[in-house]
C-alpha cells in the first residue's frame, strides 16, 4: 500500500456530520477506531435538521414503548457528554404531553409510564393551567406531566460530539461533498469532491441527502419542509424555564410542540409536519411566508395567548420520514459493509448519543444490547415488509 492510498485509509468511514454521524463519530473514536467523517458543509451547519438551538427530550414515548428503554439509556450518554466537554447540553424543565384522554398521545404516554414504572401526573385543564399559568386547553383537554423531559442543545451537541471526536484521533472534514461509494472486495469506497477513501466499514448518516446516496432508501427516506417559530411573549415571565415545561400537543389544529424561552428571544412553538411540503435539500424553500406564520399562530394564539405576541424569527430546518416515522438502523440491504443509520422523522435528535453507542457496538462487535428490531430496513411499515417474527432483537 503506497504512502497516499494509507493515509486515506480507515477503519470506519461516517458520511454526514449532524447529530447522528457525529455521535457515530465520536463513540467509534471513543473505542479505538481509526476514523474519517465527511461533511459537505460547516459542522453545525443550519442547512439540515439539527439546528434551531434545540430539541425535546422526554422519557414517555408515545410514538412506541420500545423507544423509552432507548431514551433512558440516551439521557445518561448526553450527561457523560456533558462530563467529557465541560458543557451544559441537558436541561430539565419538566415536560407535558398533552391532548384529550382518548387521544393516542394520552394513551401511549401512560402506557409508556405505566409499564417503566416511571413517575407522572395527570392533570387537567384546570389544574394544568393552575400550575403553569401560559396554557389554555379546553375543558375536555388533559396532559401527563412528566418531571424528566426537558431539551437538549442542538447545535452545541454536535460541536461537541466532534471536537470530542477528534480528540480521540477521527480525522473530520468539512466542506467536502461525497459524490459516490461503493464496496469491493469487502471494501468501501467513498469519492468526493476532494479525494478517495477507503475503509473496513462505511456508516451513512446523511439525513436529508441520505436517498441521494442510497437509491434503495427512494421514497423510503423522503424530507420535508419544516418551520420553526419564536413569538414575543406578552407575559415573559410565564414562558422562562421553571415557570413553563417543553410540551407536545395534539389538539384540532394538528400536533404542536413548545419549549420554555432559551437562547434567543421568544416562546419557541412549532408544528409537527408543519404545512406537509415533501421536498429535497437543494430545491426546498427556506424563505417563510404568512401562510408559515398562518400555521401557527391560530393554535398559538388559542392556546398560548400570553406568548402569541409578535414572530421574532421563523426559520426552515429538514424532517426526513419514513412510512411508519420509525428511524432506520441496519445493514445496506445489498453491502453489509455499509451500515445505513436514521431518518429521524421529525423526533429522533434526543436518540443521538446512544444510537452513536449503537453503531459502535455493531460495527465493532456486529452486535448491541439494545433493542433496535423496530428499526430495521425491511419491517412492518416500511415497502420492503417482513413479519417481526423474523426480527432478530439484537444482531442485524
Amino acid at each position: 500500500m503506497s504512502e497516499v492510498e494509507s493515509a486515506n485509509s480507515y477503519d470506519v468511514i461516517v458520511i454526514g456530520q449532524g447529530g447522528m454521524g457525529s455521535a457515530a463519530a465520536y463513540h467509534l473514536a471513543r473505542r479505538g477506531r481509526r476514523v474519517l467523517g465527511i461533511e459537505r458543509y460547516s459542522v453545525g451547519h443550519d442547512l439540515g435538521s439539527s439546528h434551531g438551538v434545540n430539541r425535546i427530550i422526554r422519557r414517555p414515548y408515545y410514538e412506541h414503548e420500545r423507544y423509552v428503554p432507548l431514551v433512558s439509556r440516551a439521557y445518561e450518554l448526553w450527561r457523560d457528554l456533558e462530563a467529557a466537554c465541560g458543557e451544559t447540553l441537558l436541561h430539565i424543565t419538566g415536560g407535558v404531553d398533552i391532548g384529550r384522554p382518548e387521544s393516542q398521545t394520552i394513551a401511549g404516554v401512560l402506557a409508556a409510564c405505566r409499564r417503566y414504572d416511571l413517575p407522572h401526573e395527570l392533570l387537567g385543564a384546570a389544574s394544568l393551567a393552575e400550575r403553569f399559568p401560559a396554557f389554555r386547553l379546553p375543558p375536555d383537554f388533559c396532559a401527563v406531566y412528566q418531571r424528566d423531559s426537558g431539551f437538549v442543545l442542538s447545535e452545541a451537541s454536535i460541536l461537541a460530539h466532534v471536537r470530542l471526536a477528534r480528540a480521540h484521533g477521527a480525522d473530520i472534514h468539512e466542506h467536502e461533498t461525497v459524490l459516490e461509494w461503493s464496496v469491493d472486495a469487502g471494501r468501501a469506497r467513498v469519492a468526493t469532491d476532494r479525494g478517495v477513501y477507503e475503509a473496513e466499514q462505511l456508516v451513512i448518516a446523511a439525513g436529508a441527502w441520505i436517498a441521494d446516496l442510497v437509491p434503495a432508501l427512494k421514497g423510503l427516506a423522503v424530507p420535508e419542509r419544516q418551520v420553526l417559530g419564536w413569538f414575543a411573549p406578552s407575559a415573559p415571565e410565564l414562558f422562562r424555564i421553571g415557570r413553563f415545561p417543553v410540551f407536545t400537543m395534539t389538539v384540532d389544529e394538528g400536533d404542536f410542540f413548545g419549549f420554555p424561552e432559551f437562547g434567543r428571544p421568544g416562546f419557541k412553538f412549532a408544528k409537527h409536519h408543519h404545512l406537509g411540503e415533501t421536498t429535497t435539500p437543494s430545491t426546498m424553500r427556506r424563505s417563510v411566508d404568512a401562510a408559515d406564520e398562518a400555521a401557527l399562530r391560530s393554535a398559538l394564539e388559542r392556546y398560548f395567548p400570553d406568548g402569541a405576541g409578535p414572530a421574532l424569527q421563523l426559520s426552515t430546518c429538514l424532517y426526513t420520514n419514513t412510512q411508519d416515522e420509525h428511524f432506520i438502523v441496519d445493514r445496506h440491504p445489498d453491502h453489509r459493509e455499509a451500515l445505513l443509520l436514521s431518518p429521524c422523522s421529525g423526533h429522533g435528535y434526543k436518540f443521538c448519543s446512544v444510537i452513536g453507542e449503537i453503531v459502535a457496538d455493531l460495527i465493532i462487535e456486529g452486535e448491541t444490547r439494545h433493542d433496535i428490531g423496530l428499526f430495521r430496513f425491511d419491517r412492518p411499515g416500511n415497502r420492503r415488509a417482513t413479519a417481526e417474527a423474523d426480527f432478530p432483537r439484537e444482531r442485524i
